[in-house]
């Protein structure tokens, strides 16, 4: 059993953050190369599922690890309060129609995850239909894998209340950023515990692994996720279609 408060923030201390921005760099031009053949391809996809705090990085993350992706072939959604008409579906209906084509990568910058993790912190549903929500994504993102060759790679960005705070407070003080201020995420900080709770629930009850993301450092967040990302591509052994792949169809 995963416990959050027993895994560390930081980056390994031997690491050089100068070299490991420069590996990100590299990283990312490996992605978006795997990520030219698999858009030409069109037999996988990749859907990574971004998930954390608020400030925790899901956004920035996103930026560094697809920089080099082609445009055509790749989509990022943040999931926000339901919208009247998503509320009238199950709650997964919006997010099955955000899952990638084939031949995609899709990022979820928070996901159907929220639909067990800020509701029950506030009580908006009870632990039975928490359970059951859980079983419905595990069948979900199983589904996904069996039936449309879609990687499902996920993410909790780990940060610590301290840094979090610097970070809220930076949106407060730098100019640049009090775009991103926004003050129900202080309202929700109170809520810390609850939430680490949620989180450990919805990591420790999944079928599909998390990636517990080391958060505090941005240049070490964003080697984690790329070095997940593009170690997922490999693995799918991805190879240009020739003529005679093309005139039989991709199926």
């Amino acid at each position: 059993m995963i416990k959050l408060s027993d895994i560390d923030t930081h980056a390994p201390k031997n690491l050089s953050k100068h070299s490991i921005k420069a590996e990100v760099k590299v990283l990312a031009k490996k992605i978006g190369e795997l990520q030219q053949v698999m858009y030409a391809q069109k037999k996988h996809s990749l859907l990574v599922v971004l998930q954390g705090m608020d400030a925790s990085g899901k956004d920035g993350a996103t930026k560094h690890v697809f920089q080099d992706c082609n445009p055509s072939g790749i989509d990022a959604y943040s999931f926000k309060k339901p919208t009247e008409l998503e509320f009238a579906h199950d709650f997964l209906w919006r997010c099955h129609a955000r899952a990638p084509q084939k031949g995609n990568i899709m990022v979820f910058v928070r996901s159907h995850y929220e639909d067990i993790l800020i509701q029950k912190v506030h009580n908006w549903i009870d632990s039975d239909r928490r359970a059951k929500r859980m079983a419905a994504i595990n069948s979900f993102e199983e589904l996904l894998e069996f039936d449309n060759n879609t990687a499902v790679l996920k993410f909790y960005l780990h940060i610590s209340p301290e840094r979090q705070l610097e970070k809220l407070q930076e949106r407060i003080d730098r100019p640049e950023k009090n775009w991103k201020h926004n003050p129900a995420d202080w309202e929700e900080r109170k809520l810390w515990p609850e939430y680490m709770k949620a989180y450990e629930y919805a990591i420790n009850q999944s079928s599909i692994p998390w990636n517990i993301v080391p958060a505090d450092q941005r240049w070490y967040r964003n080697y984690f996720v790329a070095k997940k990302v593009l170690e997922t591509l490999q693995s799918m052994n991805l190879q240009l279609p020739h003529i005679e792949d093309l005139s039989k169809g991709n199926g």
